[in-house]
């Protein structure tokens, strides 16, 4: 597994436009910080609308820029569809181009799908789905929506990108957080199932992820004390938005995840890939190489037609 070593430079998101969801509290807030402070424009969506509207008050009032807001905060849920519309619309109709897009709206599991006390008659009443909503759909909508506008307005040859908010979960079990994780590794499911596809023409974006582990957030109040007692890494928020920074700026990276543990980040992707004869076996490595190749960028499978039934 190889180190990632996040290099953002003081120009090297200057004047760039960023939209990230999920912008008003913890990796968001601090994302959406770090790129202001480093001349980025950002507009950042979030549901909590108070935190929003006073950091993005904030740092327009810090910003020397008078042309155009540093940043501009916008009442999102990413649950609806429409609501991440107006927040890329509000991009475009600011800054006249976007760069780059990164999914962070993200919730903790709410109740407990498999509660041992459930009777017969409690499992007839369906349980929520927000968290699967919250976390995965809302990722795939900002992406769907974002391959479409971060070509608007755009040379073809200019460095976009997508970055998608996943979690340790995402690749590690995580007992008791069964919807949360499901969600979580979906995220990783979409990364790499159009990393190939978003790098080809017409799209020509990269797309990665981040993967954080213990982050001081308010969706870990109940196990902070004891992680701390047994003296395990612990992410700070704007650790983990450098690393995000970081995949933004660094124009040779698509299709990666970086696993993000007491402010060090790993790519992961490579030796999954590297290791699969071991962990899987050389033969069935061989022939899935092979399946694979057919695959190919996925393009096959969303021929007119194809899905018919």
């Amino acid at each position: 597994m190889a180190q990632f070593f996040p290099s953002v430079t003081a120009d090297s998101l200057k004047n760039k436009v960023i939209v990230i969801t999920g912008g008003a509290n913890g990796i968001g807030a601090s994302l959406v910080e770090y790129c202001c402070h480093h001349g980025a424009y950002v507009c950042f969506g979030d549901k909590a609308v108070s935190a929003g509207v006073q950091l993005a008050e904030r740092l327009c009032a810090s910003s020397a820029s008078s042309s155009r807001p540093q940043a501009i905060f916008y009442e999102t849920d990413v649950i609806e569809y429409k609501s991440i519309l107006n927040l890329f619309d509000a991009a475009l109709d600011t800054y006249g181009h976007i760069d780059h897009a990164v999914a962070g709206a993200g919730v903790m599991e709410i109740g407990n799908w498999f509660d041992p006390g459930l009777t017969l008659e409690d499992v007839r009443e369906p349980a929520t789905t927000k968290v699967l909503d919250v976390n995965l759909g809302g990722c795939l909508s900002v992406a769907r929506i974002a391959s479409v506008y971060l070509r608007q307005n755009r040379p073809m040859d200019a460095d976009r990108s997508i970055t998608l908010i996943s979690s340790v979960a995402g690749f590690k079990e995580s007992p008791g957080l069964f919807v949360y994780q499901a969600s979580k590794h979906g995220v990783l499911g979409l990364m790499r199932a159009l990393r190939l596809y978003l790098s080809r023409s017409p799209h020509l974006l990269r797309i990665n992820a981040v993967c954080p582990w213990m982050t001081t957030t308010g969706m870990v109040q109940g196990i902070e004390e004891a992680w701390r007692n047994a003296e395990l890494p612990v992410n700070s928020p704007m650790e983990v938005a450098i690393v995000t920074a970081g995949l933004l700026v660094s124009q040779q990276l698509n299709g990666k995840s970086m696993f993000v543990e007491g402010g060090r980040a790993w790519e992961i992707e490579a030796n999954i890939d590297r290791l699969e004869p071991q962990w899987l076996g050389e033969e069935p490595s061989r022939s899935l190489a092979k399946g694979q190749a057919v695959l190919a960028d996925g393009s096959d499978w969303t021929k007119s037609g194809r899905n018919a039934r």
